[in-house]
């Protein structure tokens, strides 16, 4: 007879994350892992002896995130990406294919200095203004906007800070944030290139060859939209605070050198993070007296409580014995083999990713490689290999990350259409072989190279 807590939990994990993904009447996504977790406290699947060991867990990655979010709210608010906007239209001097370049750039830089879903949220809105003051056609917009989504979510693999499920699963692994950037930066980079060759490839007959005189456009009123944009030329020209970009400029490099320089004294990346983030609004306040009512307001605090529902759902998994079936049918075939474990592990990540999104699937995932009984050779490449799963392959559908999600809620809310079946014909092409290639760097660096 099955264990009444297999039942229960094979009821609660299935309508938990339908209703994360679903998010019916626009409801946060933290109020459905609220009432699953609950659930999976009250009902003894996941003693309440292990909350505060999961609370460790996560609070540190979630406050480092956070900390992320916070400095971009600053720069936001003093006009950095509506700077970086103008200079990207302006520079791309109406070629259409340095304006694609550029805006990958833009979307892969977003999220190496702040995270996947700031750097979607951030740009997201940019791209969509871009291209609808350029007056480009449907066609012509899809090449920019998808191919800048799928590039800002995989930019989350070569640095581990740029994620919050790679954070989390980079403790339970004990893999220090240095040793994680010799390992992975090459390979994944190596995957970007490829993903970001493929969709211009894919996309070339799109990408128009010359775009509209940036001088006409200025003087033109542009459209209205439902939120602010950063390039909103409607809006009277503002004088630049250069003193004020400068000195947050270099406060958030610093800050994100320090994440990699200081770790290995023991400092941990939320201290790191939340001074950074400190000191970028003391410097807001004492250049523009601006408090921080707004870095209250904007910065969504919920990631903390989200996090820690999510880990505790994945427990429960782990005590029903989802972790020991995937340790049991797949150890035998990783232990002592790192080729198999990348390859294994890689597919394996995508799957469960784009069955249930990449944030629980990640957890799982980490939480079987630990249970294998893995030298730690095999346990790190296994782990790297389960983030290139977890970031690459959970592209594959729109499901596979919160961060494309979030990006088709903004293009639904801005009245541009993207259907499944439009995402599936370029990502079913593309996914699989930027992630091959990324699974099988990995194995050659970290065994010929590193």
């Amino acid at each position: 007879m099955p264990d009444i807590n297999l039942i229960l939990m094979m009821i609660i994990f299935p309508f938990t994350i339908l209703f994360m993904l679903w998010r019916p009447f626009g409801i946060n996504e933290t109020i459905p892992t609220s009432i699953g977790a609950f659930l999976v406290l009250i009902l003894g699947i996941v003693p309440f002896t292990d909350v505060v060991d999961i609370f460790d867990i996560v609070s540190g990655a979630a406050l480092t995130i956070l900390s992320t979010i916070m400095m971009s709210i600053v720069l936001e608010s003093i006009g950095f990406f509506r700077l970086i906007a103008l200079n990207i239209v302006n520079r791309s001097n109406g070629s259409g294919v340095k304006l694609y370049i550029y805006i990958l750039l833009l979307c892969f830089l977003m999220t190496m200095f702040f995270n996947n879903d700031g750097s979607i949220l951030i740009t997201t809105p940019i791209i969509i203004h871009i291209v609808s003051m350029l007056k480009l056609k449907p066609n012509q917009q899809i090449p920019y906007l998808l191919s800048g989504a799928l590039i800002a979510t995989a930019a989350s693999a070569p640095i581990a800070v740029s994620n919050i499920s790679n954070l989390i699963a980079l403790e339970i692994v004990g893999l220090s944030l240095n040793n994680y950037i010799q390992m992975m930066f090459i390979p994944s980079m190596i995957a970007i290139l490829v993903l970001a060759y493929l969709l211009y490839y894919y996309f070339k007959k799109d990408i128009p060859q010359k775009t509209r005189d940036i001088s006409l456009i200025w003087k033109t009123q542009s459209l209205k939209y439902k939120y602010n944009h950063p390039l909103e030329t409607s809006k009277p020209k503002e004088d630049v605070d250069w003193w004020l970009f400068k000195i947050c400029i270099v406060t958030v490099v610093l800050t994100r050198a320090s994440f990699f320089a200081l770790t290995p004294f023991g400092i941990p990346l939320e201290a790191v993070g939340l001074i950074g983030a400190a000191l970028l609004i003391f410097i807001r306040w004492y250049r523009t007296k601006i408090g921080i009512i707004d870095i209250f307001k904007k910065t969504p605090w919920h990631i903390l409580l989200f996090a820690f529902n999510m880990y505790v759902l994945v427990y429960g998994l782990k005590n029903v014995g989802l972790n020991q079936y995937i340790v049991e049918s797949l150890s035998g075939y990783i232990v002592d083999q790192p080729f198999n474990g990348s390859l294994i592990m890689g597919v394996l990540l995508t799957v469960m990713s784009n069955l249930f999104n990449n944030l629980p699937a990640v957890m799982i995932g980490t939480l079987s490689i630990t249970e294998m009984g893995l030298d730690p050779h095999t346990l790190q490449v296994a782990y790297l290999a389960n983030v290139l799963g977890s970031d690459i392959g959970a592209l594959l559908t729109p499901v596979g990350t919160l961060a494309t999600l979030i990006w088709m809620y903004i293009l639904k809310s801005h009245s541009i259409h993207l259907s499944w079946g439009k995402y599936l014909k370029v990502t079913i092409l593309i996914i699989p072989i930027a992630l091959i290639t990324g699974l099988l760097s990995l194995y050659f660096w970290v065994e010929w190279i590193f």
